[in-house]
């Protein structure tokens, strides 16, 4: 029992202690923090089996923190063992019957492999890398593609990408591709759902002599992942046993001894679900040197998107580990009895047996609660047309009741004729 206890604390990913570190250290700006924190647990809260994973929250606080070509090779690291997994953990779930899915490696959702590309390309754009940030963009639109492939019949299948489309259109529009720039503006437009001319996705008109600021905010933290333990009865997870299509000696094993007469009591399944966490800032602008202020606009809302594609899965997922909890269920007893026939009903090895293969099974019906923990909540928007020169620019964030929360000064900032300056900040108060 301790050595199963060993493997899935060596598999579940960070800790919750961890997480709250490394949460208190964005929100104070300290990156250069987090990203210490998070590098000092590589090898023990992480692991190899969580290796993606550990590549994403590095990379999130680099990119925070400024550090945007670093930022550029822990996001490409994550980007290509994802790829790696993806296939591979499908096929190896299938095979084998799982402790829990704490114990594959971590593939990523749907939605974090989309945005792992979408924020490289922004990582590229911030250090002037055009052409970069453009390779992320068609590695994101073959990657939708894929998904849209896969899940095209199922509307709220996540198969889009707000964000993604968006900083595409930018980079369509610095590239002088009018056309295609406005393709990628329209279907951000439609992802986001209304259109306000005051704050639509397209560029301010600009003036002679003029350039364009556009500051990206990236606010908040995303939803986590919790396990939750439901007692489920014994029809019901023998009807998921029966209609999973994963295979393996044992659920061979399990679907035999039903066959043959076995009955159960109800067993212990744990579903993952998200909980967000509270966060102050629900709005933002820009205070421009010339007393004017332009607001931001809620381009991609992150914490929707993880919610509603758990929830797009959530059937399957609860299907899974309701049959995989069965099978362990079913499993334990047989080794009971099994022990019970050859030293007796009522001996110690029996007895002990019966303990010890019922807590294995219930001990180890925990939800895989692994996510992108350093992924900002919303990414939101703001663009301002000002006279090409040097300017001092300040980002104002505010709460719900629209009271000035902090204050993000942006000094010198250089607006070139025709051209974007692009701003970047985070903030999880």
């Amino acid at each position: 029992m301790a050595s199963v206890t060993l493997l899935l604390a060596a598999c579940a990913g960070p800790s919750q202690r961890l997480v709250r570190r490394v949460d208190s250290r964005i929100a104070a700006r300290d990156y250069a923090g987090a990203q210490s924190l998070i590098e000092d647990a590589k090898y023990t809260s992480y692991g190899h089996k969580n290796e993606a994973l550990y590549y994403l929250d590095l990379g999130q606080v680099q990119l925070d923190g400024g550090q945007d070509k670093p930022a550029i090779q822990s996001f490409a690291t994550a980007e290509r063992r994802m790829d790696e997994l993806f296939t591979k953990s499908i096929h190896k779930e299938l095979g084998t019957l799982l402790l829990n899915d704490n114990t594959v490696d971590y593939a990523g959702e749907r939605f974090e492999r989309a945005l792992a590309n979408v924020d490289g390309a922004l990582a590229y754009l911030l250090s002037g890398d055009h052409g970069g940030a453009m390779v992320e963009i068609r590695r994101l639109s073959r990657l939708l593609q894929e998904y849209s492939d896969v899940y095209g019949a199922r509307r709220n299948a996540y198969k889009d990408d707000a964000f993604g489309e968006y900083i595409s259109g930018l980079l369509y529009a610095d590239a002088g591709q009018p056309d295609d720039a406005r393709i990628s503006f329209d279907k951000a437009e439609a992802l986001i759902g209304g259109r306000d001319d005051r704050e639509g996705p397209g560029a301010p008109p600009l003036g002679p002599g003029q350039g364009e600021v556009v500051f990206i905010h990236a606010n908040g933290t995303a939803p986590r992942k919790i396990s939750k333990s439901f007692q489920i009865a014994w029809n019901d997870a023998v009807f998921a046993l029966q209609t999973t299509q994963d295979e393996g000696a044992q659920y061979g094993q399990a679907r035999d001894a039903l066959a043959a007469g076995f009955i159960g009591n109800a067993v212990t399944v744990a579903f993952p679900a998200y909980v967000q966490g509270r966060y102050r800032i629900a709005a933002s602008e820009l205070d421009l040197d010339d007393g004017r202020t332009a607001p931001t606009r809620l381009i991609e809302d992150v914490s929707a998107i993880a919610m509603r594609d758990l929830s797009e899965r959530q059937a399957l997922i609860r299907t899974r580990a309701i049959a995989r909890a069965a099978v362990k269920y079913i499993l334990a007893r047989t080794i009971t009895r099994a022990v019970a026939n050859r030293f007796g009903a009522g001996s110690p090895e029996a007895l002990l047996a019966g303990i010890g293969s019922n807590a294995l099974a219930a001990g180890t019906e925990v939800a895989d609660t692994r996510c992108w923990t350093t992924l900002p909540s919303q990414y939101r928007v703001a663009r301002a047309a000002l006279p090409a020169g040097t300017h001092d620019i300040a980002a104002v964030y505010r709460d719900a009741a629209g009271d000035v929360v902090a204050r993000h000064e942006f000094k010198g900032v250089l607006v070139r004729t025709g051209e974007r300056a692009y701003l970047y900040d985070r903030t999880a108060l």
